[in-house]
């Protein structure tokens, strides 16, 4: 076998150097923990940026993938096939939406609300002079039309023009949204928590005036739950525990356990907006992505995983606000469930990197001062100590403990 240092090479050598890659091969995993190719062992709170809700290994969706595998694979939407329509039917049933049209990613399933959005008003007007409201500090995706409802100019300045007629509102600053909404305005998109942004949910005052906002003017309210759905705010969906619900939601992530599979959901008029022929996928929701969902949806309903959230989310809030209180170096912790951003006066980059090569614990950021907490939902208060311990360990090492030791 090849040795990390060799295979790190063959990468660089290999891929398209759009990611700075951490200097580790990871070759397995068991439960919330990931193996590297040394055999070494690493806490996992990162879930592969939020994806592998289920944890690693687990036997009952392993085994449903490896029965779908022995059956079908592929056929194309120009069939039928069971698993999609399973599938189907228990999102919709969990997430109160009429129809739903699987994708192979997030960013996919962004750029199908948006032909939503916009085929909705062209429908309404026949014209197409309209506008979206999206939010500053968001994150969608990196496809043209994700990055144009994406409120970062770091990410959007290399490949402008984007698509016209987005505007951008404050997040959790209901008067700028309404300073933004003319006869033009079709849709307000954003995410129910805000998350490469920095860990911000949205408000209830907020996110219900919105709505009403919405409402009020026939507009698509969208909410992104690619990250923060899928149980992992202790609910199914974030939006679910605010008592509203968009016209268009679009889902990702955790919906497959790590087989790349998305989805967008519509309700009400949106549900009918589009037509044969106005959106397609040759691999979207193809009988292996499907079957990886629908156990998934299957297992979250049977062990109950938003309450095991609910608690165990708590838990890491609570950890994580002593670790605040202790450290200066740490400006706020925020969150729901298990989607939890703890800000900094320092970056977050060398604190990330010093955990996973010095204590072995997998973490992300969220921003330049943010690490972000986002591990397996079957994470037990057990893991949430360990990894405290680890990461109170580098903010030792890191002489963080005092603000004169900032950096």
């Amino acid at each position: 076998m090849e040795n990390k240092e060799q295979l790190i090479e063959k990468a660089e050598q290999t891929f398209y150097k759009t990611y700075n890659r951490f200097p580790v091969v990871f070759h397995h995993g068991k439960g919330v923990y990931l193996y590297d190719n040394e055999n070494r062992e690493y806490l996992d709170f990162g879930a592969g940026i939020a994806v592998m809700a289920l944890g690693y290994g687990d036997e009952e969706y392993t085994q449903a993938l490896k029965d779908q595998a022995d059956q079908l694979l592929h056929v194309s939407n120009l069939f039928y096939n069971q698993p999609s329509i399973e599938a189907g039917e228990k999102l919709l049933r969990v997430s109160e939406m009429d129809r739903v049209f699987f994708t192979n990613s997030g960013t996919e399933a962004i750029e199908g609300a948006l032909k939503i959005a916009i085929r909705y008003a062209y429908n309404k007007t026949g014209n197409h002079d309209h506008q979206i409201i999206a939010m500053k500090n968001s994150f969608h995706g990196r496809s043209l039309g994700a990055l144009s409802v994406t409120g970062n100019d770091h990410y959007q300045e290399p490949f402008r023009p984007l698509l016209p007629g987005i505007v951008f509102a404050e997040f959790n600053n209901l008067d700028s949204v309404k300073a933004l909404v003319n006869n033009k305005t079709c849709a307000i998109l954003m995410e129910t928590v805000q998350g490469e942004g920095g860990i911000y949910p949205a408000t209830e005052e907020f996110i219900k005036g919105v709505r009403k906002l919405c409402d009020e003017n026939h507009m698509l309210l969208i909410l992104d739950e690619i990250q923060c759905g899928m149980g992992r705010t202790g609910e199914m969906f974030a939006w679910q525990g605010y008592g509203v619900k968009p016209d268009v939601m679009t889902v990702a992530k955790a919906l497959g356990n790590g087989v790349p599979i998305g989805a967008f959901l519509a309700c009400g008029e949106a549900a009918k907006a589009m037509v044969p022929g106005d959106h397609g996928t040759t691999y979207g929701g193809n009988p292996f992505v499907t079957a990886a969902a629908s156990k998934v949806l299957d297992i979250f309903k049977e062990r109950n995983i938003t309450s095991h959230v609910k608690e165990v989310g708590e838990y890491l809030h609570e950890k994580l606000g002593a670790l605040a209180e202790k450290y200066p170096a740490v400006k706020e912790c925020r969150g729901k469930g298990l989607i939890q951003g703890l800000e900094l006066n320092t970056a977050a980059g060398p604190v990330v990197s010093k955990a996973l090569l010095e204590e072995r614990l997998v973490l992300i950021s969220a921003g330049a001062n943010v690490i972000r907490f986002v591990p397996p939902l079957v994470i037990e208060k057990s893991h949430v100590d360990l990894m405290i311990e680890r990461l109170e360990n580098i903010f030792e090492k890191m002489s963080l403990s005092s603000e004169t030791d900032m950096v």
